[in-house]
Protein backbone atom coordinates (compact mmCIF):
# COMPACT_ATOMS: atom_id res chain seq x y z
CA UNK A 1 0.00 0.00 0.00
CA UNK A 2 2.95 2.10 0.62
CA UNK A 3 4.40 1.81 -2.44
CA UNK A 4 1.08 3.14 -4.26
CA UNK A 5 1.01 6.17 -2.30
CA UNK A 6 4.98 6.87 -3.09
CA UNK A 7 4.30 6.07 -6.86
CA UNK A 8 1.02 8.50 -6.84
CA UNK A 9 2.80 11.21 -5.17
CA UNK A 10 5.54 10.78 -6.96
CA UNK A 11 3.54 11.11 -10.41
CA UNK A 12 2.13 14.45 -9.17
CA UNK A 13 5.73 15.90 -8.06
CA UNK A 14 6.65 14.99 -11.75
CA UNK A 15 3.97 16.81 -13.39
CA UNK A 16 4.32 19.40 -11.14
CA UNK A 17 8.11 19.71 -11.90
CA UNK A 18 7.57 19.61 -15.70
CA UNK A 19 4.54 22.04 -15.21
CA UNK A 20 6.87 24.89 -13.69
CA UNK A 21 10.60 23.76 -14.47
CA UNK A 22 9.94 23.06 -17.84
CA UNK A 23 6.42 24.94 -19.79
CA UNK A 24 6.41 27.91 -17.52
CA UNK A 25 9.81 28.27 -16.41
CA UNK A 26 9.88 31.52 -18.14
CA UNK A 27 7.10 34.19 -16.84
CA UNK A 28 4.63 34.37 -19.64
CA UNK A 29 0.75 35.60 -19.84
CA UNK A 30 -0.90 32.57 -20.37
CA UNK A 31 -3.15 32.39 -23.78
CA UNK A 32 -6.95 30.74 -23.57
CA UNK A 33 -5.09 28.17 -26.23
CA UNK A 34 -2.69 26.84 -23.75
CA UNK A 35 -4.88 27.07 -20.18
CA UNK A 36 -7.85 25.16 -22.55
CA UNK A 37 -4.90 22.54 -23.82
CA UNK A 38 -3.90 22.18 -19.67
CA UNK A 39 -7.11 21.91 -18.46
CA UNK A 40 -7.84 19.00 -21.66
CA UNK A 41 -4.83 17.02 -19.96
CA UNK A 42 -5.53 17.22 -16.17
CA UNK A 43 -9.39 16.32 -16.68
CA UNK A 44 -7.97 13.65 -19.54
CA UNK A 45 -5.73 11.96 -16.20
CA UNK A 46 -8.31 12.89 -13.35
CA UNK A 47 -10.92 10.81 -15.30
CA UNK A 48 -8.28 8.37 -16.93
CA UNK A 49 -7.16 7.40 -13.25
CA UNK A 50 -10.52 6.09 -12.46
CA UNK A 51 -9.04 2.95 -14.53
CA UNK A 52 -6.09 2.38 -12.49
CA UNK A 53 -8.72 2.56 -9.87
CA UNK A 54 -10.74 0.21 -10.92
CA UNK A 55 -8.12 -2.55 -12.15
CA UNK A 56 -5.96 -1.96 -8.64
CA UNK A 57 -9.11 -1.91 -6.68
CA UNK A 58 -10.61 -5.29 -8.39
CA UNK A 59 -7.34 -7.16 -8.46
CA UNK A 60 -5.86 -5.73 -4.94
CA UNK A 61 -2.70 -4.59 -6.29
CA UNK A 62 -0.78 -3.70 -2.92
CA UNK A 63 -3.45 -3.99 -0.73
CA UNK A 64 -5.76 -1.88 -2.45
CA UNK A 65 -9.38 -2.77 -1.49
CA UNK A 66 -8.62 -5.41 1.11
CA UNK A 67 -10.09 -2.65 3.96
CA UNK A 68 -13.07 -1.74 4.65
CA UNK A 69 -14.95 2.16 3.61
CA UNK A 70 -15.64 2.80 7.04
CA UNK A 71 -18.68 5.37 5.24
CA UNK A 72 -21.15 2.41 3.98
CA UNK A 73 -18.83 -0.68 5.77
CA UNK A 74 -18.07 -2.82 2.80
CA UNK A 75 -15.17 -3.47 0.85
CA UNK A 76 -14.51 -1.41 -2.48
CA UNK A 77 -14.68 -3.59 -5.38
CA UNK A 78 -13.51 -2.32 -8.76
CA UNK A 79 -16.90 -1.10 -9.30
CA UNK A 80 -17.49 0.91 -6.56
CA UNK A 81 -14.07 2.28 -5.97
CA UNK A 82 -14.10 3.77 -9.15
CA UNK A 83 -17.81 5.16 -8.99
CA UNK A 84 -16.71 6.64 -5.50
CA UNK A 85 -13.58 8.34 -6.88
CA UNK A 86 -15.28 10.00 -10.48
CA UNK A 87 -18.32 11.22 -7.92
CA UNK A 88 -15.73 12.25 -5.66
CA UNK A 89 -13.75 13.95 -7.96
CA UNK A 90 -16.87 15.69 -10.20
CA UNK A 91 -18.18 16.43 -6.43
CA UNK A 92 -14.83 18.25 -5.91
CA UNK A 93 -14.07 19.53 -9.09
CA UNK A 94 -17.35 21.21 -8.87
CA UNK A 95 -17.09 23.14 -5.99
CA UNK A 96 -13.71 23.84 -6.82
CA UNK A 97 -15.70 26.39 -9.10
CA UNK A 98 -16.62 28.45 -6.20
CA UNK A 99 -13.02 29.05 -4.92
CA UNK A 100 -12.72 30.50 -8.87
CA UNK A 101 -14.65 33.08 -8.00
CA UNK A 102 -12.83 34.29 -5.02
CA UNK A 103 -9.64 33.95 -6.63
CA UNK A 104 -11.12 36.22 -9.56
CA UNK A 105 -11.53 38.67 -7.00
CA UNK A 106 -8.44 38.43 -5.39
CA UNK A 107 -6.35 39.30 -8.77
CA UNK A 108 -8.83 42.30 -9.73
CA UNK A 109 -8.52 43.39 -6.14
CA UNK A 110 -4.67 43.13 -5.63
CA UNK A 111 -4.61 44.02 -10.21
CA UNK A 112 -2.28 41.08 -10.25
CA UNK A 113 -0.59 41.35 -13.55
CA UNK A 114 -1.61 38.62 -16.26
CA UNK A 115 1.94 37.51 -16.48
CA UNK A 116 2.11 36.61 -13.15
CA UNK A 117 -0.85 34.69 -12.05
CA UNK A 118 0.16 31.42 -13.13
CA UNK A 119 2.96 31.86 -10.49
CA UNK A 120 0.17 32.73 -7.50
CA UNK A 121 -1.91 29.87 -8.69
CA UNK A 122 1.24 27.48 -9.33
CA UNK A 123 2.52 28.27 -5.39
CA UNK A 124 -1.32 28.58 -4.48
CA UNK A 125 -2.03 25.37 -5.15
CA UNK A 126 1.12 23.89 -3.88
CA UNK A 127 0.15 24.90 -0.50
CA UNK A 128 -3.90 23.64 -1.10
CA UNK A 129 -2.16 20.15 -1.56
CA UNK A 130 -0.37 20.16 1.80
CA UNK A 131 -3.07 21.63 3.72
CA UNK A 132 -5.97 19.03 2.64
CA UNK A 133 -3.70 15.82 2.94
CA UNK A 134 -3.57 16.67 6.51
CA UNK A 135 -7.67 17.36 7.03
CA UNK A 136 -8.27 14.26 5.05
CA UNK A 137 -5.65 12.39 7.34
CA UNK A 138 -7.85 13.89 10.09
CA UNK A 139 -11.44 13.27 8.55
CA UNK A 140 -10.34 9.59 8.07
CA UNK A 141 -9.11 9.11 11.18
CA UNK A 142 -12.02 10.81 13.24
CA UNK A 143 -14.58 8.27 10.69
CA UNK A 144 -12.90 5.36 11.79
CA UNK A 145 -13.24 6.29 15.87
CA UNK A 146 -16.55 7.75 15.70
CA UNK A 147 -18.57 6.80 13.18
CA UNK A 148 -21.43 9.59 14.18
CA UNK A 149 -19.26 12.23 12.95
CA UNK A 150 -20.60 11.76 9.58
CA UNK A 151 -24.13 13.01 10.84
CA UNK A 152 -21.98 16.32 11.71
CA UNK A 153 -21.04 16.65 8.58
CA UNK A 154 -23.87 16.16 7.00
CA UNK A 155 -25.36 19.03 9.30
CA UNK A 156 -22.44 21.34 8.29
CA UNK A 157 -22.93 20.81 4.74
CA UNK A 158 -26.99 21.30 4.78
CA UNK A 159 -26.33 24.48 6.80
CA UNK A 160 -22.94 25.32 4.26
CA UNK A 161 -25.47 25.09 1.37
CA UNK A 162 -28.21 27.67 3.01
CA UNK A 163 -25.74 30.53 3.26
CA UNK A 164 -23.74 29.92 -0.07
CA UNK A 165 -27.54 31.18 -1.10
CA UNK A 166 -28.20 33.53 1.36
CA UNK A 167 -24.42 35.18 1.75
CA UNK A 168 -23.13 37.59 -1.08
CA UNK A 169 -19.19 37.58 -0.92
CA UNK A 170 -18.84 39.53 -4.49
CA UNK A 171 -17.59 42.75 -2.90
CA UNK A 172 -15.43 41.24 0.10
CA UNK A 173 -12.15 43.40 0.40
CA UNK A 174 -9.54 41.32 0.03
CA UNK A 175 -7.12 43.70 2.51
CA UNK A 176 -9.30 43.02 5.21
CA UNK A 177 -8.18 38.91 5.58
CA UNK A 178 -7.11 38.89 9.00
CA UNK A 179 -4.00 36.93 8.11
CA UNK A 180 -3.34 39.52 5.56
CA UNK A 181 -3.22 42.43 7.90
CA UNK A 182 -0.85 40.44 10.47
CA UNK A 183 1.28 40.11 7.76
CA UNK A 184 1.25 43.81 7.25
CA UNK A 185 1.70 44.24 10.75
CA UNK A 186 4.82 42.09 10.89
CA UNK A 187 6.17 43.01 7.70
CA UNK A 188 6.42 45.94 5.53
CA UNK A 189 4.79 46.00 1.89
CA UNK A 190 5.93 46.90 -1.23
CA UNK A 191 3.48 49.64 -3.09
CA UNK A 192 4.88 48.52 -6.68
CA UNK A 193 4.91 44.46 -7.86
CA UNK A 194 8.86 43.74 -8.35
CA UNK A 195 8.93 41.03 -11.29
CA UNK A 196 7.42 37.26 -10.30
CA UNK A 197 9.10 38.14 -6.64
CA UNK A 198 7.35 37.75 -3.38
CA UNK A 199 9.77 38.71 -1.10
CA UNK A 200 11.98 41.24 -1.86
CA UNK A 201 15.06 42.97 0.23
CA UNK A 202 15.22 46.73 0.36
CA UNK A 203 18.60 48.05 -1.44
CA UNK A 204 18.65 44.38 -3.48
CA UNK A 205 18.57 44.51 -7.25
CA UNK A 206 15.29 42.75 -7.10
CA UNK A 207 13.72 45.57 -5.10
CA UNK A 208 14.39 47.95 -8.05
CA UNK A 209 12.84 46.08 -10.64
CA UNK A 210 9.68 46.99 -12.41
CA UNK A 211 6.45 44.78 -12.49
CA UNK A 212 6.99 43.49 -15.74
CA UNK A 213 9.42 42.29 -17.60
CA UNK A 214 11.34 44.61 -20.47
CA UNK A 215 9.75 47.43 -18.58
CA UNK A 216 12.15 50.70 -17.30
CA UNK A 217 12.29 50.30 -13.24
CA UNK A 218 9.50 52.53 -11.44
CA UNK A 219 11.04 53.84 -8.31
CA UNK A 220 9.01 51.94 -5.22
CA UNK A 221 8.29 54.71 -2.35
CA UNK A 222 8.02 52.19 0.29
CA UNK A 223 11.61 50.41 -0.81
CA UNK A 224 13.07 54.01 -1.27
CA UNK A 225 11.83 54.60 2.55
CA UNK A 226 12.86 51.25 4.15
CA UNK A 227 16.15 50.88 5.38
CA UNK A 228 18.63 48.72 3.66
CA UNK A 229 18.33 45.33 3.95
CA UNK A 230 14.88 45.33 5.54
CA UNK A 231 13.08 42.09 4.30
CA UNK A 232 9.56 42.97 2.77
CA UNK A 233 6.80 41.33 1.02
CA UNK A 234 5.11 42.06 -2.40
CA UNK A 235 1.67 42.60 -3.13
CA UNK A 236 2.32 39.25 -5.05
CA UNK A 237 2.84 37.52 -2.07
CA UNK A 238 -0.26 39.33 -0.50
CA UNK A 239 -2.27 37.92 -3.07
CA UNK A 240 -0.78 34.14 -2.24
CA UNK A 241 -1.63 34.58 0.55
CA UNK A 242 -5.61 35.49 0.96
CA UNK A 243 -5.98 32.30 -2.58
CA UNK A 244 -3.92 30.09 0.00
CA UNK A 245 -6.42 31.25 3.17
CA UNK A 246 -9.35 30.95 1.27
CA UNK A 247 -8.37 27.39 0.03
CA UNK A 248 -8.56 26.65 3.49
CA UNK A 249 -12.19 27.71 4.25
CA UNK A 250 -13.57 25.99 0.77
CA UNK A 251 -11.71 22.65 1.98
CA UNK A 252 -13.41 23.00 5.33
CA UNK A 253 -16.76 22.74 2.83
CA UNK A 254 -15.59 20.39 0.04
CA UNK A 255 -13.60 17.65 2.50
CA UNK A 256 -16.86 16.89 4.58
CA UNK A 257 -18.22 16.40 1.20
CA UNK A 258 -15.79 14.03 -0.09
CA UNK A 259 -16.38 11.65 3.32
CA UNK A 260 -20.50 11.50 2.29
CA UNK A 261 -19.35 9.33 -0.52
CA UNK A 262 -15.66 6.95 0.78
CA UNK A 263 -13.50 7.50 3.83
CA UNK A 264 -11.28 5.48 1.87
CA UNK A 265 -7.77 7.35 2.48
CA UNK A 266 -6.35 6.75 -1.00
CA UNK A 267 -9.52 7.63 -3.09
CA UNK A 268 -10.38 10.80 -0.88
CA UNK A 269 -7.05 12.19 -1.66
CA UNK A 270 -6.34 11.17 -5.25
CA UNK A 271 -10.06 12.38 -6.27
CA UNK A 272 -9.16 16.18 -4.48
CA UNK A 273 -5.30 15.87 -5.81
CA UNK A 274 -6.68 16.09 -9.25
CA UNK A 275 -9.33 18.05 -8.99
CA UNK A 276 -7.30 20.35 -7.56
CA UNK A 277 -5.00 20.46 -10.17
CA UNK A 278 -6.97 21.17 -12.64
CA UNK A 279 -8.07 24.45 -10.54
CA UNK A 280 -5.27 26.65 -12.17
CA UNK A 281 -5.14 25.82 -15.87
CA UNK A 282 -9.29 25.95 -15.54
CA UNK A 283 -9.30 29.49 -13.68
CA UNK A 284 -6.66 30.53 -16.79
CA UNK A 285 -9.25 29.09 -18.77
CA UNK A 286 -12.34 30.43 -17.63
CA UNK A 287 -11.69 33.80 -16.07
CA UNK A 288 -13.31 35.73 -18.46
CA UNK A 289 -16.06 33.80 -19.08
CA UNK A 290 -16.75 33.49 -14.52
CA UNK A 291 -19.49 36.26 -15.04
CA UNK A 292 -21.82 34.31 -17.21
CA UNK A 293 -22.02 31.44 -14.79
CA UNK A 294 -24.71 33.33 -12.73
CA UNK A 295 -26.28 29.95 -11.78
CA UNK A 296 -23.82 28.31 -10.78
CA UNK A 297 -23.59 29.03 -7.30
CA UNK A 298 -27.19 28.01 -7.17
CA UNK A 299 -26.42 24.80 -8.44
CA UNK A 300 -23.28 24.35 -6.19
CA UNK A 301 -25.75 25.10 -2.70
CA UNK A 302 -28.07 22.39 -4.47
CA UNK A 303 -24.97 19.55 -4.64
CA UNK A 304 -24.15 20.43 -1.21
CA UNK A 305 -27.59 20.07 -0.12
CA UNK A 306 -28.20 16.66 -1.85
CA UNK A 307 -25.00 15.42 -0.56
CA UNK A 308 -25.63 16.75 3.59
CA UNK A 309 -29.14 14.62 3.39
CA UNK A 310 -27.54 11.39 1.52
CA UNK A 311 -25.09 12.08 4.70
CA UNK A 312 -28.11 11.86 7.20
CA UNK A 313 -29.61 9.19 5.37
CA UNK A 314 -27.17 6.86 4.02
CA UNK A 315 -28.47 3.82 5.74
CA UNK A 316 -32.07 4.35 4.41
CA UNK A 317 -30.95 4.89 1.02
CA UNK A 318 -28.77 2.03 1.12
CA UNK A 319 -32.10 -0.66 1.86
CA UNK A 320 -33.74 1.59 -0.93
CA UNK A 321 -31.63 1.64 -3.55
CA UNK A 322 -28.95 -0.69 -3.26
CA UNK A 323 -25.49 -1.09 -2.19
CA UNK A 324 -24.36 0.99 -5.26
CA UNK A 325 -26.34 3.87 -4.24
CA UNK A 326 -23.57 6.02 -4.88
CA UNK A 327 -24.02 5.86 -8.73
CA UNK A 328 -27.21 7.14 -8.43
CA UNK A 329 -25.79 10.28 -6.67
CA UNK A 330 -23.14 10.54 -9.41
CA UNK A 331 -25.87 11.01 -11.97
CA UNK A 332 -27.74 13.67 -9.52
CA UNK A 333 -24.32 15.34 -9.13
CA UNK A 334 -23.94 15.57 -13.19
CA UNK A 335 -27.50 16.57 -13.50
CA UNK A 336 -27.71 19.14 -11.01
CA UNK A 337 -24.69 21.09 -12.15
CA UNK A 338 -25.70 20.78 -15.91
CA UNK A 339 -28.28 22.63 -15.01
CA UNK A 340 -26.80 24.82 -13.27
CA UNK A 341 -24.47 25.98 -16.13
CA UNK A 342 -27.07 25.28 -18.91
CA UNK A 343 -29.57 27.62 -17.07
CA UNK A 344 -26.83 30.14 -17.02
CA UNK A 345 -25.68 29.71 -20.77
CA UNK A 346 -29.32 30.66 -21.63
CA UNK A 347 -29.86 33.20 -18.77
CA UNK A 348 -26.64 35.25 -20.33
CA UNK A 349 -27.48 34.59 -24.25
CA UNK A 350 -31.18 36.21 -23.53
CA UNK A 351 -29.54 39.41 -22.21
CA UNK A 352 -27.28 39.74 -24.44
CA UNK A 353 -30.18 39.23 -27.17
CA UNK A 354 -32.47 41.96 -25.14
CA UNK A 355 -29.26 44.18 -25.30
CA UNK A 356 -28.81 44.05 -29.33
CA UNK A 357 -32.40 44.85 -29.91
CA UNK A 358 -32.36 47.74 -27.11
CA UNK A 359 -29.17 48.95 -29.40
CA UNK A 360 -30.83 48.69 -32.52
CA UNK A 361 -34.00 50.15 -31.19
Amino acid sequence: MILVWAGFTAFVLLMLALDLGVFHREAHAVSLKEAIGWSAVWIFLGLAFSIFIYFGYERHWLGLGRSVDPVDGLFNSGRTASIKYLTGYIVEESLSADNMFVIAMVFRAFGVPLVYQHRVLFWGIMGALVMRGAMIGLGVALISRFHWILYVFGVFLIITAIRMLTLKSEHADPNRNRIVRLARRFFPVTTRYHRDHFVVRAGSPASGESALAGQEPVPDVAVLNAKPGTLMLTPLALALIVVETSDVAFAVDSIPAIFAITADPFLVFTSNVFAILGLRSLFLALAGMLDKFRYLKVSLSVVLLVIGVKMLTAEWLKEALGKNFNFYLLGVVVLVLAAGIVTSLIADAGENAAKKRSADE
